[in-house]
């Protein structure tokens, strides 16, 4: 199954959920019944509950339960809670969900420890009431609200912390809608969101207002088979010169950087592909995210139970624990593997793309 899923995305089929769960609230929202008008057309199973509870009739195997959960989704409204916005350094001021959940098969995936239960990607119904909510935090950021460097960015608001909101465009709409509210929204802001996916045609033509920033999430084609289920790298670097020809501000989130046997040449390599689909749009505003590959045990022993058969090293070597702000702790690569990544990646960007920024390094 997976194997066939990994082929569509890759030859640009969008993906499709096998079914399409709507809770009795979320009905009540039109952008749920234009959700649930869209999963009707693409011919997605589509089932109405009678109250709010998910009920998702998941098999008791673990591997059957996962493959069924990531061919759903749940559409939902998001409480109160999910509407107070948290900080998300170093890539915003805030974090801003359209949806939870992913239906990309990634065995390094971050929200494995993160999102409870099974992989359902759960969508909101209530995203008007999501944005209007959005100017109470306006200029109280402290990551580029407050950041001389990257104050000219305006209050940042990021879309792709909890998923990939470019994958779920065809059925939901919801990013073209947050991107047109964003481009009629008078203020110093801008929308982030990053993309594994490559279907940016619903995009295109967009008043934007040049207030939101897609960037293409892109690791070496070598490392392509910890990334299941996602459009291939030509692909999304494709879509991310079609934004920027669109007047898209455009970044590349290099993530995660993976120190496996032949990165240097695999990374340049990228580098230098990347730079081959941009160098010659004059005058892009073009930024570059530097993430590298990190774990906790949560994540580890739910991403070994997705993925049991991953060759992905998790082993701790060349890894040091680091713990975070709210107390848990992670793997990083050591010390003297970051320097080296580092001053690498800073070298080779310097030299293949000049005109962009990096914005950070973790």
């Amino acid at each position: 199954m997976l194997a066939m899923e990994n082929l569509n995305r890759r030859s640009g089929t969008a993906w499709r959920p096998r079914k399409l769960v709507i809770t009795r609230s979320a009905r009540a929202y039109p952008h749920a019944r234009a959700i649930l008008e869209r999963a009707v057309a693409l011919g997605v199973d589509v089932v109405e509950l009678a109250g709010d509870r998910l009920t998702l009739g998941l098999p008791e195997d673990p591997r059957r339960a996962y493959g069924e959960a990531k061919n759903m989704v749940a559409v939902v409204v998001a409480p109160p809670s999910k509407r107070r916005l948290q900080p998300i350094a170093p890539s915003a001021d805030w974090r801003v969900d359209l949806a939870e959940g992913c239906p990309a098969h990634c065995s390094y995936c971050y929200l494995a420890g993160s999102l409870k239960g099974p992989p359902i990607t759960r969508v909101y119904a209530n995203l008007d009431e999501i944005l209007e909510g959005l100017p109470d935090y306006l200029g109280q950021g402290m990551i580029t609200s407050r950041n001389s460097a990257r104050a000219h960015e305006g209050t940042t608001f990021e879309a792709s912390c909890y998923t990939d909101p470019l994958a779920l465009e065809a059925l939901t709409g919801s990013l073209s809608t947050m991107i047109a509210w964003f481009g009629r929204w008078d203020a110093d802001v801008q929308l982030r969101f990053t993309s594994k996916f490559a279907d940016v045609s619903p995009l295109l033509d967009l008043r934007h207002g040049g207030r939101t920033r897609m960037r293409a999430s892109i690791n070496p084609p070598a490392l392509a088979r910890f990334e299941g289920g996602t459009a291939a790298v030509a692909n999304r670097l494709k879509a991310l010169r079609q934004m920027a020809v669109a007047g898209y501000p455009i970044g590349l989130t290099i993530a995660p950087i993976i120190a496996a046997d032949g990165w240097q040449d695999a990374y340049g390599a990228l580098i230098d592909d990347a730079a081959a689909h941009l160098v010659d749009l004059a005058g892009i505003d073009l930024t570059i995210e530097l993430i590298t590959h990190r774990f906790n045990a949560g994540s580890k022993a739910v991403l070994d139970s997705w993925y049991p058969g991953s060759t992905l090293d998790m082993s701790g070597a060349n890894r040091v624990i680091k713990r975070t702000k709210f107390g848990s702790e992670k793997q990083v690569y050591d010390a003297g593997t970051m320097r080296v990544l580092r001053h690498f990646f800073e070298r080779r960007i310097s030299e293949a793309l000049p005109a962009a920024r990096i914005l950070y390094w973790t």
